[in-house]
């Protein structure tokens, strides 16, 4: 697998939940559980003269604070762009029922990560024929360019 960088991780889902502690540099975007999941760039850092985090709506607006502990604070997900397959083999493995081709994930930061995409018999079957109209399309117009 891939590297991912520091700044990279899943999604959130549906549910914000405690966890482990998250303590962001100057600059960084953090989600505050405490504000119901609104996220604000970090502007101040608890220090001798502060006891809490501060941040700001990324737009700009309102400050307010945070425990300086980093309990209530999370790293805000960084957003996939795209997914491209990867040139290796496709795999299919018959106990599964299932295919599992290799992919690689594009962040809006740079970052990438490789993982596979996992497809169902159907999902095979629905894409060789999608793919088979795709290629049809392609040669039709290269026949058009000519």
């Amino acid at each position: 697998m891939a590297e991912r960088t520091a700044k990279q991780l899943p999604a959130r889902g549906a549910e914000l939940s405690a966890g482990a502690p998250f303590h962001p540099r100057l600059g960084d975007l953090a989600l505050d559980l405490a504000k119901g999941g609104k996220i604000g760039v970090c502007v101040a850092l608890p220090s001798d003269t502060s006891a809490s985090y501060h941040l700001r709506p990324p737009g700009g607006g309102e400050d307010w604070r945070a425990k300086s502990d980093g309990t209530t604070l999370r790293p805000v997900p960084v957003p996939v762009t795209h997914v491209t397959p990867m040139q290796r083999d496709a795999i299919y493995d018959h106990r599964a029922q299932q295919a599992a081709l290799p992919v690689t994930v594009h962040y809006e930061d740079g970052g990438t990560c490789e993982t596979v995409l996992v497809l169902t018999p159907a999902q095979v079957e629905l894409y060789s024929i999608q793919f088979t109209q795709l290629i049809a399309a392609r040669e039709s117009a290269r026949e058009h360019a000519r």
